[in-house]
């Protein structure tokens, strides 16, 4: 199972992977160790990701006209805030292995420092002296421009009848080294300022965003030598926003307040030799599955620059994991 970032960040990045580690270096205990410290290597990263996905719906508060459209690409980059560089190993709950260094079990993330942790086998709940090394982060907040994670976002929309727009997003992809990536997703952005007696005539456009979003891959591992040793990562993202706006001439300001809810998986599937001694399994077979969700409020600020058909933007959003998203685009009303 080589690789890990090669699932996760190819994910992202659509096909693009430029960091270390390995995840293989946790597969020496039983399967539940394996578990247990992929859980807390990954979880900042399948939090980020669904983070990202609610990100990049929308650069105005006003809706286009009927069959007016936009495409607009947008790149997020999500910030990790420091608690997710390490996370506490309780070696109570290891059944096989222990933490040895760092002494108080706080060992790095994916994206947390390139230090390596040191663990030591045991047998029978009584250490052995035989040890080998973790995987160590990536120095993401170092080693990616801004620090954060990125998150390309393509976008249609397109005006339907009662100032409401239909945006759009997809891709699909299934390029060599056996990686497949699909996504998926809708937002409904409706002008609610109509329905409220007094406000239509006012000069600011407010609207309300509804947005859905799945993305899925798979990675070979090894597809040469092992294609069944197969990576897969499934997403799930929704937003629900209030969005308000003011238009300067060329420029347009817009902020919104709202709630996030998103959710992501990884599995580890086919059959890995882990190198371990016994009694530790020397095979696992489908070793890793773990989830997580981060839900959550979010604020919004930002600002378009729209020249002819042209369109600029960016944005920061206040939530769980940060964001600074930018991007261009195409608009006609």
């Amino acid at each position: 199972m080589k690789r890990i970032v090669l699932l996760l960040f190819a994910s992202l990045s659509f096909g693009v992977a430029n960091a270390q580690g390995d995840l293989d270096q946790l597969l020496k205990g039983s399967q539940a160790d394996a578990n247990y410290l992929a859980q807390g290597y990954l979880e900042p990263v399948l939090n980020a990701i669904g983070s990202g996905l609610n990100q990049g719906w929308y650069n105005t508060a006003a809706n286009h006209k009927k069959f007016g459209f936009d495409l607009t690409l947008s790149v997020s980059s999500i910030q990790f805030p420091s608690e997710d560089s390490y996370y506490k190993v309780d070696n109570s709950k290891l059944q096989t292995i222990r933490v040895v260094s760092p002494a108080d079990g706080n060992v790095p993330t994916l994206v947390g420092p390139k230090t390596a942790p040191t663990y030591e086998y045991m047998a029978n709940g009584v250490p052995t002296g035989s040890t080998f090394q973790g995987p160590e982060g990536t120095d993401l907040k170092n080693e990616i421009p801004l620090g954060g994670l990125p998150v390309p976002t393509l976008n249609l929309g397109i005006g339907l009848l009662w100032n409401t727009d239909l945006k759009l997003r997809y891709g699909s992809a299934n390029p060599s080294g056996g990686t497949k990536i699909n996504l998926f997703g809708f937002a409904i952005q409706h002008d609610i300022k109509q329905h409220i007696p007094g406000l239509k005539e006012l000069p600011f456009d407010l609207s309300a965003l509804f947005g859905y979003t799945t993305f899925n891959t798979e990675v070979a591992f090894d597809p040469t030598n092992n294609p069944s040793q197969i990576g897969k990562s499934d997403f799930t993202a929704t937003t629900i926003q209030a969005l308000v706006g003011k238009k300067f001439s060329v420029l347009s300001l817009y902020g919104s307040i709202g709630y996030n809810f998103s959710s992501g998986t990884f599995k580890a599937l086919g059959t890995y030799d882990t190198g371990a001694p016994p009694p530790a399994n020397p095979q696992m077979t489908d070793p890793v599955s773990i989830s997580s969700s981060v839900n959550g409020p979010r604020a919004t600020v930002g600002a378009r620059l729209k020249l002819a058909v042209f369109t600029l933007h960016g944005d920061y959003t206040f939530q769980r994991y940060n964001t600074i998203t930018l991007g261009f685009g195409i608009s006609v009303r």
